[in-house]
């Protein structure tokens, strides 16, 4: 596995909860429709922090898992299986999916974050951070090993998560906001179906790199 500076994967995860946020499956659009619930831009902003506690703590289970065994494992033996974990739910939206239905949406706050949880869950989102996780561990292990101390696993762990809620954050707000002033929701549901794709590839990519990092 090769190496990856921290700074070059606290990048990647920014980048990569950019990406995240890009879906509507990943919540702007469930921001939107509380917006529209309500009538009122306010509660477009109000949904953000359930839907991002619910994204980070879907990341953190996924890390914690990661880290957890990776005092059992060497971590650089932890790739394999998580690439192979990645192509399967590619591979798997590749194959199945589906329109939201757009007259059945009701949310409530916290809704949105049980909801934001298990869909960050079930779209493979906390498995897409996991392998930039193990270079940043494993870039700490061979430092600290230099330097003769031991890293400080849960510390990386909770940068990792923290920064990619950043970026996912950012991002969701920006899309939620556009839609519900300028575009409104008519136009997605054939872009729903594009980034469906996008996101089915992207984890079947990540699970190609995941053996690089």
């Amino acid at each position: 596995m090769t190496h990856m500076s921290t700074q070059s994967s606290l990048i990647a995860l920014l980048a990569l909860g950019a990406f995240h946020g890009i879906n509507p499956g990943m919540g702007w659009l469930f921001a939107v429709a509380l917006g529209m619930q309500e009538g009122r831009q306010h509660a477009v902003w109000r949904a953000l922090l359930p839907l991002g506690i619910g994204h980070a703590l879907a990341v953190a289970a996924a890390v914690a898992i990661a880290a957890v065994a990776g005092f059992a494992i060497p971590l650089h033996y932890l790739q394999w299986p998580v690439a192979a974990l990645l192509v399967c739910l590619g591979i798997a939206r590749l194959i199945r999916h589906r329109h939201p239905r757009w007259a059945q949406m009701r949310v409530t706050l916290p809704g949105l974050t049980l909801w934001s949880f298990l869909m960050a869950s079930a779209h493979g989102a906390g498995i897409m951070v996991v392998p930039l996780f193990l270079g940043m561990a494993v870039h700490a292990q061979a430092s600290c090993h230099a330097m003769g101390t031991a890293p400080n696993t849960p510390a990386l762990a909770l940068t990792a998560t923290g920064i990619h809620a950043l970026g996912y954050l950012a991002i969701t707000a920006v899309m939620a906001v556009i839609v519900y002033q300028k575009v409104g929701l008519g136009l997605l549901r054939k872009a729903w179906i594009n980034l469906d794709m996008i996101w089915a590839g992207a984890l079947v990519a990540t699970g190609m790199l995941t053996l690089l990092v």
